[in-house]
């Protein structure tokens, strides 16, 4: 959230831009190729967010004590977790046209990690900046300056869609809530 200056200072969120037709096929047709190897780019992903920001582990019992990335990528837990998640994303993206599902879908990843989890939500934002770390690596010739802003795009309506459910629960009232 960032603050905007006038007479009076006004609170605004992020929202996400609209993504294009051009825009949504670019996501899509990377997509295909990243989700045909669905686990393993997922286990990448999640092993590059729990080493960048380690305090994120704090939410996983079954893992938050690795410290190894080989540990992690052994880790029967973790990969569950990484098809989970590429399984939401894909949800995400084979429904772009569909923006009511698309809410839907993200809503209720929101709502479980506010209410169940107790995730601060910056975890998103953060976690969705390794995403396009590792799929700009994992795939640089598909990964044009054009799919890059696609995929800034689709980072922003994740993170967005995700933290409306927050506000949504309230989740302001919570000690440690911070949006």
């Amino acid at each position: 959230m960032e603050k905007v200056q006038g007479e009076m200072e006004i609170e605004r969120w992020e929202r996400s831009e609209e993504i294009s037709e051009a825009e949504r096929k670019v996501i899509q047709e990377i997509w295909s190729r990243v989700y045909a190897n669905c686990e393993d780019v997922g286990v990448s992903i999640l092993i590059r967010f729990f080493v960048n920001f380690p305090s994120a582990k704090q939410y996983f019992s079954q893992f938050k004590h690795m410290e190894d990335p080989l540990e992690m990528e052994r880790s029967l837990q973790l990969r569950k977790h990484a098809r989970r998640v590429m399984g939401a994303i894909n949800t995400v993206v084979e429904n772009l046209n569909d923006s009511e599902k698309v809410s839907s879908v993200l809503a209720l990843v929101g709502k479980a990690h506010a209410l169940k989890h107790k995730v601060e939500p910056i975890y998103f934002k953060k976690l969705t900046g390794v995403m396009l770390e590792v799929i700009a690596e994992e795939y640089p010739n598909d990964f044009t300056p054009e799919a890059h802003g696609a995929w800034t795009k689709m980072k922003t309506l994740i993170y967005t869609h995700v933290t409306a459910a927050y506000k949504e629960v309230d989740w302001a009232q919570y000690p440690t809530a911070t949006l």
